[in-house]
Parts: C-alpha cells; structure tokens; sequence
C-alpha cells in the first residue's frame, strides 16, 4: 500500500507556475543521491476511482517508468514522455494518454493543456505494459507453485486449489490475447530475463520466464521487504543461461554423487539389518553441502559448525566431514568395547570435529557436526550458540570467517517450535551468527505422517519467512539445480549475512529406518518410490549422453570409491575398543592434560584481596561515565552499595559483582544472558545503566574493572527460554575459559528448557564425553505468591544426579570435595549466603574440570537484612562451604543439643528467627546444606557426631513429595549408617508446587516451624 499510495502522490496534477520548478527539483533528486528519495509533492485534485489502473502490482511499474522519466524524459517510451507531461499539465491521469507528436513539435505546457483526450491505441499499449508487468510478477511470486519440484511427481504441496495465473494459455487473464504473443514489450526493470536486451516479444518473456521460475528451482523471495535483495535474487535466476556449469563441475558433482550413493549401497550390503537411517532418496545432499562449503570457503569462511537431525548423518560425517571409514564401519560391530568412561550414545548421534584442506579452494576449514539427541531440531540453539561463541573469540563480528549450517527435516522444521524461537534470535545484536544455511531435507513424509496432516502451511518451509529469508525449492533429482542454489545461497549470507533456506525436495527410499515397513501407512507414494530410478543413475546416463565423461569414467568412479570402503572395513575388524573422544565435537586445546584428564586435582582458594574487593565495589556503587543521568531511584541504590563496602559487607547482587568483576579482571570472558537479566527481574543487579536524558545511551560499569580485563557480556534475551538456553549451552561449548550463565525469570520457567536440561545438560558428558561449564540461575523460595514462580523444581534436577545415594565415598579427606566434583554429572547448590554464592561462581571457573553448575537463587533474600556477608569470608584462603554448621550457643555443649535441623537456602532465616523466638539456642542445631549435589556426606558426617545425642531432622520449605527430601533422607541415612532415623519437617504432599492464598501460606510455614521445634513431635514414631 505504502508504494500505491506514493505512486498515486506523485502523479498528481500540480498548478501550472509549479510545473518548471518541480520537474527541476525532481531531477536534481533523482541524480544527485544514488538512493532515489522524492519528496511527495503533489496534492489531489481528482479522486483515485479515476485511475483504475493504478493497482498494487502496475504501480510499481508506474513508479519506475516515472523515475526514468524524471532523469530522461528521453529513456522512455513518447508515450510515456507524453503521458507525464500531461499529467503534471492537469489532466487526470485517465485522460492524460496522447499520440505522440509529429517530429519537431513542441510540448509547452499549452500545447499539453490542448492535446488533452483519450487515445485508445496508446491507453492500450500503456495498458499492455502494465500487463506484462503484472505477469512478470505473478511468475516472481508464484512460479515456484508450478515448478517440478517433487521427483515423485505427487505434488503433497496443498496451496488452497489457488489457480495459477501464468503460462501461454492463460494471457487472457492479464487482457492480452494469443495475438499479442509475437509483440514486442519493453521489460520492467524488475526483472532480468532480458540480459543485455530491454525488449522481448511476450512469447520469449513467458518462455524466459517458465525457464527461470517453473523448471527444477521454485524460488520464493517476493515477501522480502527489501529492493535490494529481491532485486539480487532476480538476477541470480533470471539472467539467460546462468545455470552453465563447467565440464570440471560436472565431473566433481558426478563424482560426489557416486560417494554419496555408494556408502549407502555398502552399508546396506554389510548391515543390511543395522539401523543406520540413510540418505536414500536424498543423495544430492552430500554434494549440496559440499558446495555450500566449497563456495563460503572461497568467501573466507574458516570454521562451519553444522547441527543436522540422524537422517543421512554417517554419510555426512563420512563425505562432508571426512571421518575415517574405519571408524564409522566398526560402529557396527556389536563387540566394540566402550573405553571411556559414560555411557556413549548410538552412532546416528555423535558429532565429530575436523581440519582439513578444502580441496577446491586449497584453504584451512575446520568442521564441527554437533551431537545431538533424537529430539528432532533441540540442536539448532545450541549450534547457533557455539557458532556465536567462536565468532566472538576471534573478533568476527560480521560472521566472515564463521559460519553456522542448520539440516532439517520437513515435519520437524515445520511442527517443532525451538525452529522458530531459533530464527528469532538471528537478527538480535548479542544472537545473531550474521546468517545460516538452513539445508532441509524434504522427505515429504514424518515418520508415518502425511504433510497435510502435519503442517497447516503449504510448505514446510514457511516458518522461515518470519525473517525475511529466501527460500529456494529444488528438485532433489537434478543435482545441477541443488548445486545452483546452494551456490546462490552462500553467496546470499555472504552478501547479506542472513538467514537462507535450501528445500531439497525429495524422498525417503526405506521407511524411518532401515527395518521399517512404510507400505503400512502410504502405500501408493511407496509403490511410485520402487519404480524410481536412483538419482545417481539418472545423473550418470544425462552426462554420459552429453559426452561429458564415458560410461567406462563412470564405472572406474564407483568402482575406485568401493574399493576404498572394502579397505576400511578390513581395517575396522582390527579395531577392538570405541574411543568416544575420538567423535568429541567440541575439544579445548590446552585445557586438559595429553590423555584427556585435568592437568591437577585441587582447586584453589576463592578468595580475594581487600584491596580488589574494595576496588569491584567502588565500580559497582558508581557511575565511571561522565555526564550520565541515571535514574533518582538507582543513585539510592548505588549510595547503599558504597555504604555496604565502607562497613565491609556485601548483600546478594554486591556478592555477585564481585565474582563477576574479579573474573573479569583475570581474564575470563563472562556472558550473562536471560529474560530481564540487565536490570534483575527483582530490580536487585542494575548491571546496564540507562542515560535518563539521552535514549538507549548506556552504561555496562562491570566492563570498567581493568584496563586488561576481558569483556563482560550481559543481554536481555527473547522471552524463550528453550532456545536461549540451548544458546548459551553452545556457547558455553567453545571454551572453558568462560563463564556463561542462563538466569531464568523464575525458576519455575526452566521446564519449557527441558529438552535442552534433560538431553544436553544432564548426561551431555556421560553421553559424548564433552563437559561444559554453564551456569543456571534459577529462582526459587516459597514467598506465597501462588503456585507459579515459587518452585524452581529442585527435586527434578536432584533426580538426576548420578550419586549412589547408599553408598559412602572411599575418597581421603584432602581430596573428597574435588573427587566428588569430577565424577558428578552436575553441581547443585542452594547458597544461603552472599559470600558463599560468590565462592561458588568463582569456583566454577578456577576448578580444573568443567562441570553444569545448578543454582537456586533466592527472591526475598536479595535484600534481606540477614543474608549479607562480611568481607572476612571473602578473603584470601576463603572457600566456598558446602555445609555451614551452626556457630551459635550449641558448639559450646553439643552433648545437651537434643535436635540436629539440616535445611537448605532461604528457610534457614525462618527456622533461627523461630529458634530465638522460643528460647531454644542450646538445644536445636541448625546446618545448612549448601551444596546438595554431590552431596557433603564428610561434612554431614562432622555434624551428625559432634551431635549424638539429638534427633536428625529435615526441614524444607517445599512439600514433601517435591524440594530435597526424597534426595537429603537415603543420604543421611548412608551417613550414620542407618543408626538413627531421619525425621521430616515441612508441607505435606501436594500436587501445586504452592498455595495461591496468602493465609493458607503462613499458616503451612507456623505448621512445620511448630513441628521442627517441637521436641516431641516424633515421639512413638519408628
């Protein structure tokens, strides 16, 4: 509308003393400035119901006969030159058409004004342009409808019965007649079928137009709101004879689809009962790769990391990755012994990491293959996290040198929306990767599922267009267009570093996998798969007629490339025992040891100087910019802070700070990331201070630490929490020399992540022998506000945790709390303490592994006047307290302590104010469990003796089928080896994680206080 309604403006009628001047100013615009950029300049002097032919499609061809005009009245048509005359004369543009003059006559502006009338002949030929217009645009728009895409020719595409207006039938739709066919039109300058030519006769435009738009390539880009780019496309299919390939290319394409197709005839002749779920029906897509590869290559791209579902992916880590064959072949041996430690994965999963020569650009390029789970499209964040990572590292800010290719399945491109949380963060400022290949290998069939019950859409392709990216379709069966717009698309990201989507329309030969029966549920499609012919074939028999190789190349091919495979199966029966580190994905040159160990097994002090904890709190309490207004509100905030360092305390976001800003000083990279992560969904952090005057001025104080510091990286995310978080666990992939962490809004909001924790988080190490260091900030307390927000679901993630809960650990005492650390899948920690948060962050990086670090963080602490920390336990040769004994008046006589209360996080201040409140300081201890996973058994242990002669109970805030205590009882117990009972203080069962009334909430939290002090309480009870 936007550009009918500027075309109807400037073609306006203006008074004739303005007619001179206007025109003048109009040139001067449009050739002085390469952008075009008129100003609007006339007014309405006639209603638009006078120009029927001003519709959405021949405006914009108005508008740019229009702009030729204004440059040269000459570079147009007479009848056009006429027609502008005329209407800015007076005439409404409906009786602005004329004949054109005798030579030498003079168009003054009278002479206009005189030979205003309706010229049927030139109304028709203006009209007929328009209409070729029109056409040239409804093939841009929907040609790719029309196109042999399907090899099956079944066509499952369902565009609503939409009739295509295009062809050499159908001219009459546009009000032209087979008479008009051998006429000649000038082209519109949208379009590039002309070449060199600007005029075709209509019949060579539509032919021009079927070859560009309707053969083997459908090409949807017309809802890019972006001239340039369309305009870009247009070329790259338009222009006459543009898919011309070289004899070289030819021989090379052949010679991949001969690797392609061979291994999975040689893996289905070997395993012909092994699930191994392979490319057949898409064996073009190991040469799409490579060509995608091989042309961002020659574009400077050093490093792709690739995330591809397990359709094709022995194929891919053996022809596109170049992993040896041995090593994929002895994966099918059933007795392969595993010689690392976890519990490895099937080999459809695994990812590998390699760098090599790129063969035709002769140039270093490293590829990673992300592992991945069966959860289809759940590796698409995390690949796009790690492509960021590595781009910030080596200072790409544009994504020159590193790049991201996504592979997808139709159904799950189109059904999983972790696609489209993860196109949301292609274009934001602290996400984008600057443009991914999207590679979709279009099976046209789920599992069992048929598109039209799986999709609403016509395509499965067309979440991509929330983003603006092009989507090029191409008929899988003809390699030499799959090759053609894989090229287009690397030069597109290249060129514009955005998103682009290949649809390599095809066909699943087998079913899902190799033992499955597909005829059960689409036996007509499978009855027209088994009378295809191979693609490879069909590709051979095409060059060999061409004269491109000879039959007896071709068979030398295969039989040269089979040979190869026989050698490394003979080779492969040597191997005995599977190294998983061998397909690591992501290694960390430098980090461990030779063999794969931490260079050490201690782990150092935590603890800082006064003199730097001084330091990081001046920061945090200041502004280190000049002239920056911040909000009356945070000058409170920053005063309380430098209060709290001149009496040397910290409270919760203070002790964060001074983690974080001592990192940072060290050198380590920190990138904090999350909904409302800036400012702290509770208003505690104010990590980014906004200029009050000047907009989206800002200040990042934490980047002010040191001259030499490393960069701190903190952004508000998109409100996702499954694709965010499997961001920033790629992210965290790259390196071991950062801390990244993840803070959810509330804990609570961590479940729609799951699929990131329970697949990658959980057993990423045990799985693929790969540690990662994320951190999630999870905010959980019972503050009686509802159900929602209260529960970061703790006993989920103590669930998982792969400690023996019965068994002792035979570590000594100087090693205890590192070995357990390392041969945990993940930490858990509930910190009561500001001090002990702080230790905990900085343990996390100066520790020498890397391990998931699980954070419950707390609400109503955060300005607690209790929960603050003195620098003294912030100290050199301070530590991060896995358990915090109670120091009260029971230490003095621990024989007269009648009750032992462990308890974890915020209901400790609960459980000491009530304490105090009864009198009972030397008869209840109180100790925190601060690090609940692995599980302190030693310290317990200290606990449960020093205290003989008391109850042991446990106390939570949480009900009693969800916290800690089905995870805290059967360790306990292990502790004191089952000699004393373990007693349970805290709500009741209950299916809502909390009460939606405020009453019923202090009346649960008096009930269990009542019941943790009452001596008596479990009297009688065995």
């Amino acid at each position: 509308m936007h550009r009918l309604r500027t075309t109807v403006v400037r073609l306006r009628p203006i008074t004739a003393p303005q007619t001179a001047k206007s025109q003048s100013q109009a040139r001067l615009a449009a050739v002085g400035g390469a952008l075009r950029t008129f100003q609007p300049m006339r007014s309405y002097t006639a209603s638009v119901s006078a120009e029927p032919f001003l519709n959405g499609t021949s405006s914009n061809y108005v508008e740019e006969m229009y702009y030729a005009w204004l440059e040269n009245p000459r570079s147009v048509h007479k009848s056009w030159d006429i027609f502008f005359r005329n209407a800015n004369a007076g005439a409404p543009p409906g009786a602005a058409y004329h004949s054109p003059p005798l030579a030498g006559a003079a168009l003054g502006l009278a002479n206009a004004q005189a030979m205003v009338g309706v010229q049927p002949n030139v109304e028709k030929l203006v009209e007929d342009h328009l209409a070729v217009q029109s056409l040239v645009r409804a093939y841009q728009v929907r040609g790719h409808h029309i196109a042999k895409l399907d090899p099956l020719d079944i066509s499952v595409v369902d565009f609503d019965e939409a009739p295509v207006m295009v062809g050499l039938k159908k001219v009459e739709f546009y009000g032209l007649d087979e008479s008009d066919l051998d006429k000649v039109f000038r082209l519109p300058t949208t379009t590039f079928i002309g070449g060199s030519e600007s005029t075709l006769p209509l019949r060579e435009i539509i032919q021009r137009l079927e070859m560009a738009y309707c053969q083997s390539i459908g090409v949807e880009f017309m809802f890019i709101n972006d001239l340039e780019q369309c305009q870009w496309i247009r070329q790259k299919f338009e222009r006459p004879g543009i898919m011309q390939f070289t004899l070289e290319e030819k021989r090379t394409l052949l010679a991949r689809m001969v690797r392609s197709t061979r291994f999975e005839e040689f893996l289905q002749r070997k395993w012909s009962s092994e699930k191994r779920f392979g490319l057949e029906g898409c064996e073009s897509l190991i040469p799409a790769l490579k060509t995608i590869i091989d042309k961002s290559s020659m574009n400077g791209v050093e490093s792709i990391i690739m995330g591809m579902p397990h359709r094709g992916r022995l194929n891919v880590l053996a022809n596109v990755i170049r992993k040896e064959l041995d090593q994929i072949f002895c994966q099918f041996d059933s007795k392969l012994e595993a010689a690392d430690e976890g519990s490895g994965d099937v080999k459809y999963h695994l990812g590998m990491w390699h760098r090599r020569i790129n063969r035709v650009t002769d140039r270093n390029i490293t590829l990673s293959l992300m592992a991945n789970p069966s959860h289809l499209e759940a590796v698409d964040p995390v690949v796009q996290g790690k492509t960021k990572a590595e781009q910030f590292y080596c200072g790409d800010t544009e994504g020159n040198r590193v790049m991201s290719i996504l592979l997808h399945g139709d159904a799950a491109f189109a059904g999983q929306g972790v696609v489209y949380e993860t196109f949301h963060l292609s274009d934001l400022p602290s996400y984008t990767t600057h443009g991914t290949i999207h590679v979709v290998v279009n099976n046209q069939i789920g599992f069992t599922t048929d598109p039209r019950v799986a999709r609403s859409s016509s395509y499965p392709t067309d979440v991509a267009k929330v983003v603006n990216a092009p989507i090029f379709h191409v008929n899988a069966d003809d390699p030499e267009a799959v090759m053609y717009v894989c090229n287009v698309a690397a030069e597109w990201r290249a060129t514009f570093h955005k998103d682009v989507v290949v649809d390599l329309v095809c066909y699943r030969r087998n079913g899902h996998n190799e033992m499955d029966e597909p005829m059960f549920t689409q036996p007509l499609m499978y009855k027209q798969i088994k009378k295809q012919k191979g693609v490879l074939q069909k590709y051979a028999e095409k060059l060999i007629a061409e004269g491109a190789v000879t039959r007896q190349e071709y068979e030398e091919e295969i039989a040269k490339y089979d040979k190869i495979c026989e050698e490394a199966h003979a080779r492969s029966k040597d191997e005995k025992i599977l190294h998983i580190k061998h397909w690591l994905d992501s290694p960390w040159p430098g980090f461990f040891n030779m063999d794969g160990q931490p260079k050490s097994m201690t782990s150092p002090s935590t603890g800082l100087t006064e003199e730097e904890l001084g330091h990081i709190g001046h920061i945090a309490s200041s502004v280190p910019v000049e002239d920056f207004t911040i909000h009356g509100g945070l000058s409170r905030i920053l005063k309380g802070r430098a209060a709290m360092v001149g009496q040397r305390v910290c409270d919760w976001a203070l002790g964060e700070y001074m983690a974080f800003g001592s990192l940072l000083k060290e050198g380590t990279h920190i990138r904090l990331s999350g909904q409302d992560v800036e400012r702290g969904t509770f208003s505690h952090r104010h990590h980014v201070l906004h200029d009050q005057n000047v907009d989206k001025r800002i200040c990042i104080p934490m980047n002010h630490i040191a001259p030499n510091q490393a960069p701190y990286t903190v952004c508000n995310s998109s409100l996702s929490e499954y694709g965010v978080l499997g961001f920033e666990l790629g992210f965290a992939m790259a390196s071991p020399n950062a801390l990244v962490l993840w803070e959810a809004q509330f804990g609570d909001f961590h479940n729609t992540a799951q699929c990131i924790i329970d697949q990658f988080i959980c057993p990423g190490q045990a799985k693929w022998v790969r540690q990662n260091g994320i951190v999630l900030l999870l905010p959980h307390g019972m503050e009686g506000m509802g159900p929602e927000h209260s529960s970061a679901r703790p006993e989920r993630f103590l669930q998982m945790c792969n400690e023996d809960p019965d068994a002792y650990p035979k570590f000594s005492a100087e090693e205890f709390a590192v070995r357990q650390l390392y041969d945990c899948n993940w930490i858990i920690v509930n910190c009561s303490t500001p001090a002990n948060y702080f230790h905990v962050l900085r343990r996390q990086i100066l520790q020498p592994f890397r391990k998931p670090l699980i954070v419950f963080t707390p609400k109503s602490l955060l300005r607690h006047p209790d929960a603050k920390s003195s620098f003294d336990d912030m100290l050199p040769g301070t530590h991060f307290q896995r358990l915090i004994p109670d120091s009260g008046p029971v230490c003095e006589k621990p024989d007269g302590v009648k009750r032992i209360v462990f308890c974890t996080g915020k209901v400790y201040y609960e459980l000491t104010r009530e304490r105090k409140n009864r009198g009972m300081d030397n008869t209840v201890a109180i100790a925190r469990i601060e690090q609940l996973s692995p599980f302190p058994f030693d310290q317990v242990k200290v606990e449960t003796d020093r205290y003989r002669n008391a109850d042991l109970v446990w106390c939570q805030e949480e009900h009693k089928n969800q916290g800690y205590y089905d995870y805290i009882k059967p360790r306990l117990r292990t502790t004191v080896d089952r000699t004393r009972p373990v007693w349970y203080a805290g709500r009741g069962p209950a299916a809502a994680p909390a009460t939606g009334n405020k009453a019923a909430h202090l009346v649960e939290l008096q009930r269990f206080l009542d019941t943790a002090f009452n001596l008596d309480a479990f009297t009688g009870q065995s």
